[in-house]
């Protein structure tokens, strides 16, 4: 069986018949494939530093505790949760001004 290394080497077929015949006895290079496979970006993360009251922290812990998740992750999901909500609330104002 040959080994496809480039997408070049795969010629144009006249129809299915030829095709399959040529797979019958080619075949593609995992590196091909893995190089031609879509991969999400990679987003990077940024650390900071927030300040809060401790009965506050205590309290956030408390309740991601119950939910079964890590504070911080928690405070993640709600922070992004009301970001989508602001943005959607600027995006609904700009289009009230049309």
């Amino acid at each position: 069986m040959k080994t496809i290394e480039t997408w070049s080497d795969i010629p144009e077929f006249e129809d299915d018949k030829e095709e399959a015949d040529f797979w019958a006895v080619h075949t593609l290079d995992p590196r091909l494939m893995n190089a031609s496979l879509h991969r999400q970006n990679v987003r990077e993360s940024t650390t900071i530093t927030l300040r809060f009251d401790p009965q506050m922290l205590s309290r956030i812990k408390r309740l991601a505790r119950h939910r079964y998740l890590n504070y911080q992750s928690m405070i993640k999901q709600w922070l992004s949760e009301r970001l989508e909500e602001e943005i959607s609330k600027q995006n609904d104002s700009s289009h009230k001004g049309n």
